[in-house]
């Protein structure tokens, strides 16, 4: 199962088993360690809200796989969704504010970008999974 986009009861028994969860553990990860570099006048700015939103993805992924139904797990990972968009906005502030390298910023996006399709392709199958 884990491509992140199976929903089958057989094969995920925890959220744990979901690559999406698994990979937003490891950019939550990533983002603490991003920011530890940032200006000590950030602790409680951009470095809180770039964390707060890391953390929230996963978070949302777990919480939403411990409901009831498909169409409330569905909500939840809308919701991790939308948690994504702000960790990258967030992110090119940061950038813009010299406190990332490209290089760093760059590789953080290929990570993003990799976790949004899988959210989208997990959203799908059980969108399809959900239909009569």
């Amino acid at each position: 199962m884990r491509d992140g986009t199976s929903v089958s009861s057989a094969t995920v028994t925890s959220y744990r088993d979901l690559r999406v969860w698994q990979l937003g553990v490891d950019l939550a990860q990533e983002i603490y360690l991003l920011t530890r570099s940032f200006p000590k006048q950030e602790v409680y700015g951009l470095s809180s809200q770039l964390q707060k939103s890391a953390i929230s993805i996963s978070s949302n992924i777990a919480e939403g796989h411990t409901r009831e139904s498909s169409n409330e797990f569905l909500h939840f990972l809308s919701i991790a969704q939308a948690s994504l968009s702000e960790l990258e906005t967030q992110l090119e502030i940061a950038a813009r504010l010299r406190y990332l390298p490209s290089s760093k910023l760059e590789d953080v996006y290929g990570k993003t970008s990799a976790l949004g399709r899988q959210l989208y392709a997990l959203r799908n199958a059980l969108r399809r999974r959900s239909s009569p």
